[in-house]
């Protein structure tokens, strides 16, 4: 072994200090904890984070199709049946929606407010999983015809239900000879969907492909195809073979392109918490250095005599850097536990917390989702375990150095 009896012995004898060295123990016992505190409080930001994007990816992908392919003259996709029989047979692709897409003034008893108007296929509506999965009120088969699809937030907030009508005003209105009047319609609610995205659920409406057409005055086009392929992560490879099969007929966007400033956003901001919660591990691995410090400065008398006994500068550097590495891996330990173990269970926690505070700490309107969401990567988790114990290691090493240098006669000269 590494180390022998008689090191771990005086090593683990130095870590329980006596009366008189009891400030020295107060240092060690924070360093403990602040190594403790910052590798959970790394492990749970990260997850945090993780989990942030995760859901956020999962919601946007799930409602919007990972490429869209827009008229490459601007306005509506002529044509566009054609055109999606040709992407469907294209590989990668599994499945390609026709979409009428605009805004308009929704108004329920006088109160009127804007959404995102997003017209489908009765059949395309029922195959999205995120829709189709998540309908809390009425049922998918009653979307189609003139009855439209709301998210639960709008439906709160405008105190609607199954089989209200809402009424939706258009952006151009009808021109006659007094001026222009503004053009409406009235829709039954057929269904109410919850996908946990704040802003989905407040202010989207879907609309059979057929009304939405006749609402924005497309004719028999749309404004864009969405499309689904097998895997979103290598979107490169799909875009180039989408891009093939429209070969000049429409533009091609994928998801990384409509939402590129929001994800790398995301990832400036996990990067930047990394390196900032990486300062507290190592303010703590600092605690340490001055903790051993003060130890060999306080037990010069004692290496003296174990150098006179016969034990080598090996020896005595082993035995200071066992000191102080116990520290380093008892802290990390914890807080690998304590941070995994938050992570896992960081929703209930939040529930337990407002409950007792009576505040709301994860507002949907601020954050997006419904719910805080957490996503361990444990790759990350090793990263930051292997990080503090480097740190915990590295600060060893110069105390233990200056212990095993100590000249026992200079040590013994005064005593």
């Amino acid at each position: 072994m590494i180390f022998n009896a008689f090191e771990r012995m005086v090593a683990m004898r130095y870590l329980r200090a006596r009366r008189q060295e009891g400030f020295i123990s107060v240092i060690a016992g924070f360093s403990l904890l602040g190594i403790a505190l910052g590798v959970a409080t790394l492990i749970i930001v990260m997850a945090v984070m993780n989990g942030f994007r995760a859901e956020l990816l999962g919601r946007v992908l799930g409602l919007n199709g990972h490429l869209n392919v827009y008229s490459s003259r601007g306005g509506p996709l002529p044509d566009f049946d054609i055109l999606a029989g040709k992407l469907r047979n294209t590989p990668g692709v599994v499945n390609v929606t026709p979409t009428v897409e605009g805004q308009a003034l929704v108004s329920v008893r006088g109160v009127a407010s804007g959404a995102v108007i997003r017209g489908v296929r009765a059949e395309d509506f029922k195959v999205r999983p995120t829709l189709a999965s998540n309908i809390v009120r009425g049922s998918v088969d009653e979307f189609g015809e003139d009855r439209v699809a709301i998210g639960v937030r709008m439906a709160q907030r405008l105190g609607l239900s199954v089989g209200d009508q809402i009424t939706l005003i258009a952006p151009q209105g009808n021109v006659t000879a007094f001026g222009t009047v503004p053009r409406m319609r009235s829709y039954p609610i057929g269904a109410i969907f919850d996908v946990g995205m704040f802003e989905y659920d407040n202010s989207f409406i879907f609309l059979p492909l057929e009304e939405a057409q006749a609402f924005f005055r497309t004719g028999d086009a749309v404004t864009s195809l969405e499309v689904f392929v097998s895997d979103p992560m290598q979107i490169g490879a799909a875009r180039a073979a989408v891009q093939s099969a429209v070969a000049g007929e429409g533009r091609v966007v994928d998801w990384q392109q409509s939402n590129a400033s929001f994800f790398t956003a995301l990832q400036v901001e996990r990067n930047v918490m990394f390196l900032i919660l990486s300062l507290i591990i190592m303010v703590a691995a600092f605690n340490i250095i001055s903790s051993l410090i003060m130890l060999v400065k306080d037990k010069g008398r004692d290496i003296a005599i174990l150098r006179t006994m016969g034990a080598t500068r090996g020896m005595i550097m082993r035995i200071f850097f066992l000191s102080g590495a116990s520290v380093g891996v008892t802290g990390t330990l914890l807080g690998l536990a304590l941070g995994v173990s938050f992570a896992l269970n960081i929703e209930s926690i939040r529930q337990v917390i407002q409950g007792l505070t009576g505040t709301n700490l994860f507002n949907a309107e601020i954050y997006f989702l419904s719910h805080l969401p957490a996503k361990i990567d444990w790759s990350e988790v090793v990263q930051v375990t292997l990080m503090a114990l480097g740190l915990s290691f590295a600060a060893t090493i110069y105390p233990s150095w200056r212990a095993a240098r100590l000249d026992p006669v200079e040590a013994l000269r005064y005593e």
